[in-house]
Order: structure tokens, then C-alpha cells, then sequence
């Protein structure tokens, strides 16, 4: 009985992944250079709140975030001088980096890691 409680709780811990709330900081190259992006997550169970920061596009909040095991999602919508642009973000938790991969409907398409603060 007791071997069954322990491995439940295993898996449930399993489950859940890692808390990724924290400061989290990446580079990713663009068609107009390095870009320097910092993520502040606010992770509660599967919801993701939080904010995001570059030089080039400003600061952004997170929309619709989850983390679902080592996967996390979410939209920012970022203004480049008077037009704003939806980004969508999905990526991959490994321990203190998240590997994400960055799209909007204009065919912009990136990759970059970032790491935990």
C-alpha cells in the first residue's frame, strides 16, 4: 500500500513538470539583428501569467499561457513603431532552459533558448 501511495505521488509530480515562474533571459537573431528578450513567468499549476521585455519591441503580457509537463504556450502582442504583431510562442522546459519556437501570421519564424535568471 504504501509502495502505491509513493509511486502516485511520483507521478503526479511528473505530471506537473517544472515551475517555471522566475526571470528567464534569451537572444535570438532576427532579420534586423540580436535581439535581447527577458521573460518574467508567473507560473500557477497550468496557467502562466507574466511579462515580457526587448529594446526593439518593448514590454508585452503574456496571453492564454499554459505549461502542460515540459511544453509551454502563450501569445504576446508587441507594437513595432504603429503596428502591433501577434508572436506566438511554444516551447520546450530542460531544466533551467526553455528552448522556444516564435511565429507570426506574417511569416516571421524563429528559434532561440532561453535560460533562468
Amino acid at each position: 500500500m504504501k509502495n502505491a501511495i509513493a509511486i502516485a505521488l511520483f507521478a503526479s509530480i511528473i505530471a506537473l513538470g517544472a515551475d517555471i515562474t522566475g526571470t528567464w533571459k534569451g537572444t535570438a537573431e532576427t532579420p534586423n539583428g540580436s535581439m535581447e528578450r527577458t521573460f518574467m513567468f508567473k507560473q500557477d499549476g497550468a496557467k502562466l501569467a507574466g511579462e515580457t521585455s526587448s529594446q526593439f519591441l518593448g514590454k508585452s503580457e503574456l496571453q492564454d499561457g499554459k505549461v502542460e509537463g515540459d511544453s509551454v504556450s502563450f501569445t504576446i502582442v508587441a507594437k513595432v513603431q504603429d503596428n502591433e504583431m501577434k508572436l506566438k510562442y511554444t516551447g520546450k522546459v530542460n531544466g533551467s532552459e526553455i528552448k522556444f519556437h516564435v511565429e507570426n501570421d506574417q511569416g516571421l519564424k524563429l528559434d532561440y533558448t532561453v535560460k533562468k535568471q
